[in-house]
């Protein structure tokens, strides 16, 4: 059987979330496994947490940090994780999320039954009802791809339907993919550290692998997100940051596509109009709202579609 390697970055992550998120590991179906605990330089008591996991199953946790445990943000803490892995395939479970138990069994049928997709990934149940002081668990819902799924899709079309909101990006708890493909697109974008100031970390490196590699859409859900106020994304968020980082992540892709040759390209007139709708930004949300409304009408458009 072939091993995956689960990488769980975590900084500053409430004791509570990152042990439900190494037992929901314990109970997955598929056992070849191990976990690497990727502290991005805590200062509370998740590195014990963390430290003590390690010591207690060493044949299955390691733990690691950053050269005198600074905190370097999200892509680098990934990395560091990916460089000392030892499976064929990398999955990522966020510190505070979970995976049902079926996860990794799922994923890797789909991955060994056709060796074309360099990635697998299905619906995310966004998971409010965690917390008992949530009044209204109702909130928990899955997530719709906005897409036929239990396709394989062909580059770069998934990548445009990411950068165009016509389907939901997968939170990276979500994924499994295969360690050659990672390795090939040099991992996550560090210039993109992955933080309240610049979250779209994961938007960078699901833009790379799209961009030149085919990705399975499944129907299953296996993962819960955890929906809070101190998550990255409810921080930067509050902090008005997100628009901000949005065009920077665009920018960004930009350039890495003059590197790679597309400049010219149909996808990369895609993301000149979508990065002139963000520098636009008033005027480029009443384009996008008219556009849901006749893509609705069509019958084109999800009613989950972002933005």
């Amino acid at each position: 059987m072939a091993e995956v390697s689960i990488i769980i970055p975590f900084y500053n992550t409430p004791e509570q979330f990152i042990r439900e998120a190494i037992e929901s590991v314990f109970v997955q179906s598929y056992e070849n496994w191990e976990i690497l605990l990727v502290d991005d330089g805590s200062k509370t008591g998740c590195t014990e947490t963390a430290k003590h996991y390690a010591q207690s199953y060493p044949d299955k946790i390691r733990y690691l940090e950053h050269t005198e445990h600074q905190n370097r943000g999200a892509s680098a803490t990934r990395n560091l994780g990916i460089r000392n892995a030892k499976g064929d395939y990398i999955a990522f479970l966020d510190s505070d999320d979970v995976w049902l138990p079926q996860k990794l069994e799922q994923q890797l049928s789909i991955m060994q039954t056709n060796p074309k997709p360099a990635m697998v990934y299905g619906k995310t149940l966004y998971w409010w009802s965690w917390s008992k002081n949530c009044e209204m668990p109702f909130h928990d819902r899955i997530q719709e791809h906005g897409i036929t799924p239990n396709v394989l899709i062909d580059p770069p079309l998934l990548l445009k339907l990411f950068l165009k909101g016509k389907t939901a990006i997968p939170p990276t708890s979500s994924v499994i993919v295969r360690r050659e493909i990672i390795e090939r697109i040099k991992g996550f974008e560090e210039k993109i550290r992955g933080d309240t100031q610049n979250p779209y970390d994961d938007q960078a490196f699901y833009s790379k692998l799209c961009l030149e590699f085919p990705v399975f859409v499944s129907s299953e859900c296996w993962d819960k997100y955890r929906q809070h106020s101190e998550s990255l994304c409810g921080i930067a968020e509050r902090e008005g940051q997100i628009q901000v980082s949005h065009l920077y992540y665009l920018k960004w892709l930009n350039e890495y596509f003059l590197q790679r040759g597309f400049q010219g390209t149909a996808i990369w007139r895609t993301l000149q109009w979508e990065i002139w709708l963000r520098r636009h930004w008033e005027l480029g949300r009443r384009i996008k709202r008219a556009q849901r409304f006749l893509g609705r009408l069509k019958g084109n458009y999800p009613l989950c579609m972002k933005n």
